[in-house]
């Protein structure tokens, strides 16, 4: 029989070591994961610029290339109805980021009040133009937006792109672009140009292990049209004109950029606890003879200017799946607050989107649009041009007498008549009786 060797005072010294080790590694990782799961999750913003709703594979468009964006969608808490509450750029984007409606946090256009007997041109020349966007950008810093929220929690932010508001500081955006220019100067290289600023970035907030929230907002594929070759040649024989035909390459040129950053993700690791969100900021139909956006997209009361899919991937959280329940972009800031560990304001209007339960019980969403340009920096209501909500299927569109004297109340079964085409209104007074008051006690200006 084998004997038991003695054990010597060097091995005895080790074997308690070992002791102290194991009962301490239960501990530590204990102690790891509990850090793990404090840890805020990273957030990408991804919008894009003048999209219509349809044009995705995922979404069924029959020609356009988004395989990026397709399994984003795959990924993602994807809702295909998703909404945005203005169908202008500067408004949209605003409410993106501060969660509030346009006649909450008061930019409601893209530019200032023109002045009597002034040239556009002349009027963007001149110092009454920049003190109408300084108090646009004072209407943003008392509203309060999400990167500034974020802070709290120890958030760096960047800013690239579309950014109407000055300074990218005047978001709260620790880092960023934008320099001040009306549509965002500098900012505007992402992704037509480069994409290293946004690398760049997600390099130093790692190595700072800082949480961070990126706001990917390229001017794609927003005009000026101008795909590469290589993606143009792949629509020209397909599109029934060759303004058509550069929009749609300029949607997979987009498509590309998204596929870059989410690699780029992937590549650093970074995929499990960053959130990625997906909307545009309005919709946008091509007018085939001249390039320019069709009546029923951009700046319209219709769906074709308003509506979006809206995505929300986190893998470490939340289970793929498709819906067709309503949300809206004013949803993205209480999700990522409370995903961050913040509380929503009691002003924002908006859904947790990861909320099943309270996503599911509404059936009814609002929004507004307004003229281009203020009719008074100030006040909301001057501005307005019509309100509008989804109940359901049903959509109500009510003009503002004011500026949109000639208009009349329209009601559409978007089941049956997606693209709007047929006015209910005048067959279903009821109808229109009820969603009113409804919308009357949502705002009435």
């Amino acid at each position: 029989m084998a004997r038991h060797q003695p054990v010597h005072g060097a091995s005895l010294l080790t074997l308690l070591q070992m002791r102290q080790t194991l009962l301490f590694l239960p501990c530590f990782l204990i102690c790891l994961f509990a850090r793990a799961a404090d840890t805020p999750p990273n957030i990408v913003m991804i919008v894009s610029d003048d999209h219509l709703w349809s044009d995705y594979g995922f979404m069924g468009h029959p020609h356009i290339k988004t395989p990026n964006l397709d399994k984003l969608a795959g990924e993602s808490l994807t809702f295909r109805r998703g909404y945005v509450p203005s169908s202008l750029c500067c408004p949209s984007l605003a409410s993106i980021i501060t969660g509030l409606y346009p006649h909450q946090h008061r930019i409601t256009s893209n530019d200032p009040p023109i002045p009597a007997g002034m040239k556009p041109g002349a009027f963007q020349a001149s110092p009454l133009f920049e003190e109408g966007r300084e108090v646009m950008s004072k209407h943003l810093e008392s509203a309060g937006t999400l990167p500034q929220r974020l802070a709290a929690k120890g958030y760096l932010s960047l800013q690239t792109g579309k950014w109407w508001l000055k300074h990218f500081s005047r978001g709260g955006f620790t880092h960023g672009m934008t320099k001040g220019g009306r549509h965002g100067d500098s900012g505007l290289d992402i992704g037509r140009k480069t994409m290293q600023p946004i690398y760049d970035f997600i390099g130093e907030a790692t190595q700072q292990q800082k949480p961070f929230l990126v706001w990917y907002a390229p001017m794609m594929p927003h005009d000026p049209h101008t795909p590469p070759k290589r993606l143009l040649d792949k629509y020209i024989d397909k599109a029934p004109t060759l303004p058509v035909a550069k929009y749609w390459a300029m949607v997979e040129w987009f498509d590309e950029t998204c596929g870059a950053l989410l690699k780029h993700l992937d590549d650093k690791g970074l995929r499990e606890n960053t959130i990625v969100v997906y909307v545009s900021d309005n919709g946008w139909i091509t007018n085939p003879k001249t390039g320019r956006y069709a009546g029923k997209s951009k700046q319209s009361q219709y769906d074709g200017g308003l509506r979006s899919p809206i995505m929300l991937r986190w893998p470490a959280k939340v289970q793929p799946r498709m819906s067709d329940e309503l949300a809206t972009s004013l949803d993205f800031a209480p999700t990522l607050l409370k995903a961050a560990g913040l509380e929503p304001t009691k002003e924002m209007p908006g859904l947790n989107l990861l909320d099943g339960a309270a996503i599911s019980a509404r059936k009814t969403i609002y929004g507004e649009c307004f003229t281009h340009n203020f009719v008074d920096l100030n006040v909301p209501a001057s501005s307005l041009k019509w309100r509008w909500m989804v109940d359901g299927y049903t959509k109500l569109i009510v003009p503002n007498k004011t500026n949109q004297p000639d208009d009349s109340v329209e009601l559409y079964d978007l089941k049956t008549d997606p693209s709007e085409e047929k006015n209910l209104a005048a067959d279903q007074a009821a109808k229109v009786n009820g969603m009113m008051a409804k919308l009357d006690a949502w705002w009435k200006p």
